[in-house]
């Protein structure tokens, strides 16, 4: 039996473990990346590893979350990570220099080789061919220090593309069309492989667009070979000696397999407050919009920004609506300036924002209250445009500008024919934005920034054998990081100060949980299935287990959140009945029960102590997951010299 693509990666990087199927597997790590809300904490937490230098052949620090600079604090955590990657050995994309996966995928991802990131849509990496992994930002650090990255291994996915895309029909409308299909949950515990006639027809960053939506189907990551069209998008960005030809076996083997007609797709929209919850562009035609926000790591390439120039061109927003474009990096400004497509996007009444996550991340440009946005970016929980009662659509660049001409949602396809667009066969390079790490000689000598905002992150709990707390908080099925530690403008300056930002945990589900939590002292949470998805920010377990969160009781949990609640120590228990779900009310006592045994054989009995209710949860550990949420969490454990 042959392989699949990702399994040959995978092949070629174990360290420990097998190809089989829900097994624990260790992968050599050949490069890492972080950004400004995530990688704060993962360098504290690189630097208590006391490793004087990365280790990885390539790792990166990207300011990209964190730009807008209302107060000290983000330039304060920007120098500090400034100062960490001269003296540690990583390369430090500038503020302004652009989305770290945009300018990973521009100018450090190479086919073949592995790559995490602390944050969860580092597999846009698999558009060439890359096997990228979301991961917490202690995952990252160990990485970085040359330990090994532990998952479950995946299943594997196929889905046969063919056909060719119409025009005004996009990568982004395949990505809702999958999503329509398997919905958030549906690509839990699999690598999605994207193969057939029509993977031909798709450009790299129509590749990284798909590989980056990925993640909002819980997948593990995504991956598309490594072909002539990868070889043409390397050799226009000077790096033609990175490319290497990948493909699947023939005769591989997959889990399931799916079939899409790109010549069938119709342009499609996702409804609040979920990216599954799709529909056509056409059955909401009329639809009043306030708002349209373009840009963020799905869509900012120059690809899209030259189409959505192309569309503008000669025309004028319409005047109740509000148009944000943000590129995706420095190099797709400055070729929009140098083409004149900058110019027909500033004439149309468009404001162009910084080369950042931007409104993505609530990091400004929230719409009014109540307001329609439609954005082609990759998530619509409910809060996370920086408003509580916001209506956020999910849509492609080209169903985006024919809302912000019309002012409604329209079908692109009525507004007339497609112009033509073409893509430049040299790309500009200009890296000067990208600051090499110092000499060894001279890192020593280096001393690292710190501001008054940056405090030490909680101290796990040594496990004990009984827990015995209150039911703090019930919540329901897929709860996201966003939900557990919001993001935005007000709230992002804070991630390195987990006392300050434990006053937000929960809030968008319960203003009242962080002063309940600290006075209860230690708790449990129970919640629904594909608990904690959504992005891969440390912060969501961190700031739990600041305010005695001990364990985390639920239907099924998404990846990265799982790994993060046993790296920060914390339990993460499932129910083995779901129905058991049901017996237990906030403000209850619970108890859970000879967890050590329980842990060995893999169920953990948890009881009510008022009425006796009781439910078993599965905890199927592996034995190095074990002896972490034993110790106290991964720093303990690896302080401790293990890997």
């Amino acid at each position: 039996m042959g392989l699949t693509l990702a399994e040959k990666i995978i092949q070629n990087h174990l360290v420990s473990g097998e190809l089989k199927p829900g097994s624990e597997i260790a992968l050599r790590i050949d490069q890492t990346l972080t950004q400004d809300a995530t990688g704060t904490m993962a360098y504290l937490e690189f630097e208590t590893m006391g490793v004087p230098r990365v280790r990885t052949e390539c790792s990166v620090a990207y300011i990209d979350h964190n730009t807008l600079q209302s107060g000290f604090e983000n330039a304060d955590d920007h120098k500090f990570i400034q100062s960490m990657a001269k003296k540690y050995g990583l390369y430090f994309s500038r503020p302004g220099n652009g989305i770290c996966h945009q300018v990973h995928l521009e100018r450090f991802g190479k086919p073949g080789k592995t790559l995490i990131g602390s944050d969860s849509h580092t597999p846009t990496g698999g558009g060439i061919g890359m096997l990228a992994l979301g991961a917490g930002g202690l995952d990252v650090a160990v990485a970085m220090g040359g330990g090994a990255y532990f998952i479950t291994m995946p299943k594997m996915y196929k889905v046969n593309l063919t056909g060719k895309l119409r025009d005004f029909v996009t990568a982004k409308d395949v990505s809702l069309e999958i999503l329509r299909i398997l919905s958030v949950k549906g690509g839990v515990g699999a690598i999605i492989e994207w193969g057939g006639e029509g993977v031909k027809t798709l450009s790299v960053p129509e590749r990284a667009t798909i590989a980056n939506m990925g993640t909002e189907l819980g997948a593990t990551s995504s991956i598309f070979p490594s072909d002539e069209v990868t070889r043409q998008f390397l050799k226009a960005q000077g790096r033609e000696e990175d490319f290497v030809a990948l493909a699947s076996d023939e005769d591989a083997e997959y889990d399931r397999v799916i079939d899409i007609d790109l010549s069938a797709l119709k342009p499609l929209i996702a409804c609040p407050h979920s990216p599954d919850n799709v529909v056509t562009v056409e059955s909401l035609k009329g639809k009043k919009v306030d708002q349209v926000c373009i840009g963020s790591c799905t869509n900012s390439s120059l690809w899209d920004m030259l189409k959505v120039a192309a569309l503008l061109k000669g025309k004028v927003i319409h005047p109740e609506v509000s148009l944000s474009i943000s590129p995706g990096s420095k190099q797709v400004l400055s070729m929009l300036a140098d083409c004149g497509a900058l110019s027909d996007i500033i004439a149309s009444g468009a404001r162009v924002l910084e080369c950042a996550c931007g409104p993505c991340i609530g990091m400004g440009f929230s719409p009014n209250s109540g307001g329609v946005s439609l954005r082609t970016f990759n998530r619509n929980f409910e809060g996370r445009s920086g408003v509580a009662d916001g209506q956020i659509y999910l849509v492609s660049p080209e169903t985006a500008v024919a809302a912000a001409l019309t002012g409604e949602i329209t079908d692109p396809g009525t507004m007339g024919s497609f112009p033509k667009v073409e893509m430049p066969k040299q790309f500009k390079i200009d890296d000067r934005a990208i600051l090499p790490p110092a000499a060894e000689d001279e890192a020593k000598e280096l001393s690292i920034f710190r501001g008054p905002n940056i405090k030490p992150f909680p101290e796990g709990h040594v496990l004990e054998d009984e827990i015995k707390a209150p039911l703090i908080l019930k919540v329901g099925d897929n709860i996201t990081t966003d939900h557990i530690m919001p993001a935005g403008a007000k709230i992002l300056p804070y991630r390195s100060n987990i006392p300050f930002l434990s006053q937000f945990c929960f809030g968008v589900c319960d203003k009242t949980f962080a002063e309940r939590a600290q006075a209860a002292g230690q708790s449990i949470v129970i919640g629904g299935s594909n608990y904690g998805q959504g992005s891969s920010r440390e912060h969501a377990a961190l700031v739990p287990l600041y305010l005695g969160v001990r364990a985390v009781v639920a239907k099924s949990f998404a990846r990265i959140h799982a790994a993060n609640l046993i790296n920060a120590g914390i339990l993460p228990l499932t129910f083995e009945n779901p129905k058991d779900y049901e017996l237990f009310s906030q403000g209850d006592g619970l108890i859970l029960q000879d967890i050590f045994a329980g842990m060995d054989a893999g169920k953990v009995t948890m009881v009510d102590e008022n009425t006796g209710k009781r439910a078993v949860l599965l905890c199927d550990f592996t034995e190095r997951q074990k002896k972490i949420l034993k110790l106290g969490g991964l720093l303990k454990y690896v302080g401790q010299g293990n890997k």
